[in-house]
């Protein structure tokens, strides 16, 4: 058995595998950025070393630094996690040439599933069903126009290397064709080195199951049933449960077979996932699940397949790659339960889920849940990295107990100033169509105005808001007598109601004492207020009493095009004297390894343009500005 374990990789991720070595007895080492040094998982390990600077390519993406800290340390093995290099078959074949011990399947494994045209040839070759599609080498524009025309739209473009939802555009019409395949190029080129796209039919009821698979050097192959992960944004997954609703025996059993055939054609090793797109158009049915790819390496939904068969997937990677068999044969495996798990990210939902950084000076998770976190009070979120705060992990009996048990679970959340999205998963887990297992994987986007709509306090909280604001300034000892005058003012009517801020704009609240009450320096006992904030429902509050001051803040009403969080602008579209029109991409700014495109607020003329192509901006700087029509 490994003695000494180096994990390739941040956050929770790193945290998550520590927990299991430590369990084994097996010491860990860390690595980290100059933005990490600080971090959870630094803190936790038993050694850490330093790597290099904040950008993931100048540290966690260096695999020589990874290879000198394990040689430094004395680790004989390096477990990647997920992300990062965890899928780089060149960084496998060197932690092996350096006589370390790779926690993941063979280099060789990796190449063949890589690409995913490529994949797409072999899964065809071992009678693993594909989705219709072009993968040929064929890169031209002209090619690539001509055969999504042969598709029908909508097609979906993806890059070979991709991954994480990264590079895939959906195009509904040959006009937006071109525009779509540059962005997913330049996507592709940023995130993987390579813009190589292939093109897929797009499946108009399509949810997303997969299989989670195990290989080991004996020749065994298992497989430890399916995932749903149908609820994304982006391509990107935020809700994922096991197993998947709706599926039948006979169901399950084919596509799980169809998944260890996929591993064993690349004599696969280690903890994998065969992903699948299914036509749900009529329910789950074994002749319309495809192959789309698979993810060789952990997951990040892992967790929930560990909570339905009772397996530690961690364990089992350190056991066989240190040479033992897997340590169940498939007939030792069932599911026992229902398991969900949540991504809880540091996003605003109501502004398109633009990514939000800083430090959590309050961070409070769900007691009573699973949660993987490589934060806690008083971290940072990083704009270099995934800005995941946790993953929250319930398991109980039944589904309905288990949404039930998620959707409290995300209303416990609080979290300031960082924004966060509990308010938002609370409403998906809410929704009919997962209430009812019919969701696809365009249902987020189908009902984004209702689901993203900023949230709103409730009278209640209101009315303690501005309790706490009239009582602010009451001198200590003072508060019953206060009470007792509550709202009077000399030769005037009772004071009914108090101003209060709220985003910036005046708030009223009704200024009245609930029954029950109890007020204690400033603070709400019910809401946890503290300077003013609130939570209720997995969001928070801050309604501070209304000062007329005026914030002299630029905005988009304004034609002022801010930038939405720091950034690095990739493309710039306009020039100062251009004429634009409403909705017209003036620029594309990048950050968190997303592309955020920002557009003319109306039609008018570019009067000032401050931003230029690979310049790095600053959260709400004033990118350009746009003076309307006449």
């Amino acid at each position: 058995m490994i003695s000494k374990l180096l994990i390739a990789n941040r956050g929770e991720i790193a945290c998550r595998i520590m927990r299991t070595a430590r369990e084994m007895g097996v010491a860990t080492v860390a690595v980290y950025s100059d933005a990490d040094a600080k971090a959870l998982h630094v803190r936790m390990a038993d050694e850490a070393v330093h790597i290099g600077p904040s950008p993931a390519a100048e540290s966690y993406l260096v695999g020589e630094k990874i290879i000198a800290a394990a040689k430094e340390t004395g680790a004989e093995a390096i477990h990647p996690g997920y992300g990062f290099l965890s899928e780089n078959a060149g960084f496998a074949q060197a932690v092996i040439d350096a006589g370390l011990i790779w926690v993941g399947p063979k280099p060789e494994s990796i190449e063949a599933m890589g690409l995913k045209d490529a994949a797409k040839e072999r899964m065809i070759a071992a009678g693993v069903p594909v989705t219709p599609g072009y993968l040929g080498e064929d890169q031209s524009v002209e090619r690539l126009k001509s055969e999504a025309n042969a598709i029908g739209y909508p097609v979906l473009i993806k890059a070979v290397a991709g991954g994480g939802g990264k590079g895939m555009r959906k195009v509904d019409a040959p006009g937006d064709f071109e525009a779509s395949l540059e962005s997913c190029r330049r996507e592709a080129k940023a995130s993987f080195s390579n813009d190589e796209v292939l093109l897929e039919k797009w499946i108009t009821s399509p949810r997303h199951i997969e299989v989670q698979v195990f290989g080991d050097s004996h020749g065994n192959v298992v497989h430890l049933f399916e995932r749903d992960c149908s609820l994304q944004r982006r391509h990107q997954k935020v809700i994922e449960e096991a197993p998947a609703p709706g599926m039948d025996e006979a169901t399950r059993e084919e596509i799980c077979a169809a998944a260890v055939r996929a591993a064993k054609a690349v004599d696969y090793e280690g903890a994998g996932t065969i992903e699948f797109i299914a036509d749900a158009s009529e329910g789950l049915r074994a002749d319309r699940i495809f192959f789309m790819e698979m993810n060789t390496r952990l997951q990040v939904e892992h967790p929930v397949t560990e909570e339905i068969t009772g397996v530690d997937l961690v364990e089992w990677q350190l056991r066989v790659a240190s040479g033992e068999p897997i340590p169940l044969k498939q007939e030792d495996l069932s599911i026992n339960g229902w398991a969900i798990e949540a991504r809880l990210y540091a996003e605003d939902p109501a502004k398109g889920f633009l990514p939000s950084t800083g430090r959590l000076d309050v961070l409070r998770l769900p007691r009573g849940a699973r949660i993987e976190t490589g934060v806690e009070e008083g971290s940072e979120v990083s704009p270099f990295y995934d800005p995941m705060i946790a993953k929250i992990v319930v398991h109980e009996e039944t589904r309905d107990e288990a949404i039930s048990a998620m959707d409290e679970a995300c209303r416990g959340v609080a979290a300031l100033p960082v924004k966060h999205n509990a308010w938002f998963l609370s409403r998906l887990t809410g929704m009919e169509e997962y209430q009812q297992a019919t969701m696809t994987t365009g249902t987020i986007e189908a009902r984004h105005n209702e689901l993203q709509a900023e949230p709103k306090p409730s009278k209640s909280l209101l009315a303690a808001a501005a309790m706490d604001a009239f009582f602010e300034h009451v001198p200590f000892g003072e508060t019953e007598r206060a009470k007792g005058l509550l709202g009077f003012r000399l030769n005037s009517a009772p004071q009914k109601e108090v101003a209060l801020s709220l985003s910036g704009s005046r708030i009223h609240a009704p200024l009245d004492l609930p029954s029950g009450y109890e007020f204690f320096d400033g603070e709400a006992t019910w809401w946890a207020s503290q300077h003013h904030a609130y939570f209720e429902d997995g969001a928070a509050f801050v309604l501070p009493a209304y000062r007329a001051e005026g914030t002299g803040h630029a905005s988009a009403a304004d034609g002022a095009i801010i930038a939405p969080m720091p950034g690095k602008v990739i493309a710039v579209d306009v020039a100062e004297g251009d004429t634009v029109t409403a909705g017209q991409r003036l620029m594309v700014l990048e950050a968190m390894k997303m592309e955020h495109a920002l557009t003319a607020p109306f039609d008018g003329t570019v009067t000032e343009l401050s931003a230029s192509e690979g310049g790095q901006v600053q959260v709400e700087a004033v990118l350009c500005v746009v003076e309307p029509s006449e």
